[in-house]
């Protein structure tokens, strides 16, 4: 049923851009309104301005059939969970980081950072300040 209504909605959808590139330009802001087009009677600017309200319709209702449609057998779910979740311990740092005693956060990564052992470089890696 989804593909029959997503047939009828593309249909809908590329005889409405036709209607509305059939229709005369009435505002000429690019310099191409005007002069003797293909339809320039008063009666078939009605009759396309008519068509393409009730395609625009068609567009919308088959377009709010598609939502309701693609929602329909979804269940509501609880952000919340059924269970609880099964704890696990963190991993844990190779030497814990104690608070800074003189200096601020930065001496005391810099003191964490030469307390590790020099890894071999994996890949491109960014120059090191002094």
């Amino acid at each position: 049923m989804q593909t029959v209504v997503i047939v009828i909605h593309l249909m809908i959808v590329t005889v409405l851009i036709g209607s509305v590139l059939l229709q005369k330009s009435e505002g000429g802001g690019l310099g191409m309104g005007g002069g003797a087009g293909f339809m320039s009677s008063r009666g078939t600017a009605n009759l396309l301005t008519r068509t393409t309200a009730v395609l625009a319709a068609g567009f919308f209702l088959t377009s709010l059939f598609l939502n309701w449609y693609a929602g329909y057998d979804r269940k509501p779910s609880s952000i919340i969970g059924i269970g609880a979740p099964s704890q696990s311990q963190p991993a844990s740092p190779a030497a814990p980081m104690s608070a800074p005693t003189s200096g601020g956060i930065l001496d005391s990564l810099k003191k964490a950072d030469e307390q590790q052992p020099p890894q071999a470089p994996g890949g491109p890696q960014a120059p090191r300040s002094q």
